[in-house]
């Protein structure tokens, strides 16, 4: 007759894992009280993930300043993603579901993955735990409503930069290389700079190919903007410019209801402001140059 001896479990031996919880924080903008917001969100997480004895921190990720409708372009998010693939998380918490991602279909992708890999989302604002989740129909809707804020914020922004589009009171935070902007905001010359974006005009005309100018300019030691350095596109960008004619060309972009972002082909609305500013060079010596570079091409 067979014998069987039962073995009880040494509870003392067992080890219980903890828990690994992971948090993520968004800004959409890179303002003081949006980063203030920031760090606030950071620390009631790092707060909360303390609190609790039975969870330990698996990190604290985040993005300042980058919009919640793609995923693909927020480092902080791809970061956490990839931590979760890892298996180092188990659990994320987020403020709220359009700090996670503000397109529906996006933000129901995520999460089917996330949980595929035994990994729960809770949602503070809307108390929506994706573990214990019977249907993603609340999350789907809420998500729908988030994605239209989003949207609706889009339109009334694009609808304010279109109004100052054609009343001339759009001022682009960004200036060309040969401008600075003064105290009131108007584009100026920068003395230095505008001579060497003559020497560019002036040098193709003469037969000098924009490969041949940049490596020049690379060779004499002569900055670009932002610690770049000259090519090729650059002196094309630069003979392209209207701004350097006293113009401004409004809308060169757009952007579809899908966030991406195209080039201006005449599928919107544009707007040229002649004589806005001291111009660099003339326009015809613009328009040669031009020419040059279509015949080059």
């Amino acid at each position: 007759m067979k014998t069987i001896t039962k073995i009880e479990a040494n509870r003392s031996a067992a080890v219980h894992r903890k828990c690994r919880v992971a948090a993520y924080c968004r800004v959409s903008t890179e303002h003081d009280d949006q980063m203030e917001s920031l760090g606030t969100q950071k620390e009631h997480y790092a707060a909360w993930i303390k609190l609790h004895t039975e969870w330990e921190s698996a990190g604290i990720f985040y993005d300042a300043g980058i919009t919640g409708t793609k995923a693909e372009i927020r480092p902080g998010l791809q970061d956490l993603l990839q931590a979760c693939r890892m298996g180092r998380v188990d659990r994320i918490l987020v403020k709220s579901i359009s700090r996670f991602s503000r397109n529906t279909a996006e933000c129901l992708a995520l999460v089917r993955e996330l949980s595929g890999i035994g990994v729960s989302v809770f949602f503070e604002k809307e108390n929506i735990d994706t573990g214990s989740m019977e249907s993603e129909l609340f999350l789907t809707i809420l998500s729908s409503m988030a994605e239209e804020e989003s949207l609706s914020i889009s339109r009334n922004e694009k609808w304010s930069v279109q109004h100052r589009f054609q009343n001339g009171t759009y001022v682009s935070s960004s200036f060309p290389y040969g401008y600075c902007r003064n105290d009131r905001g108007e584009l100026v010359l920068e003395p230095e700079e505008a001579e060497i974006v003559k020497y560019i005009f002036s040098a193709l005309l003469s037969g000098k190919s924009s490969c041949q100018i940049a490596g020049l300019l690379e060779q004499q030691g002569i900055p670009f903007k932002n610690g770049r350095h000259w090519c090729d596109a650059t002196i094309r960008g630069i003979v392209a410019n209207e701004k350097y004619v006293g113009d401004v060309l409004l809308q060169k972009t757009y952007t579809d209801v899908h966030f991406h972002r195209h080039k201006n082909h005449g599928e919107v609305e544009c707007y040229l402001l002649s004589d806005h500013h001291i111009p660099i060079v003339s326009r015809e010596t613009f328009a040669k140059a031009n020419a040059v570079i279509r015949q080059r091409a």
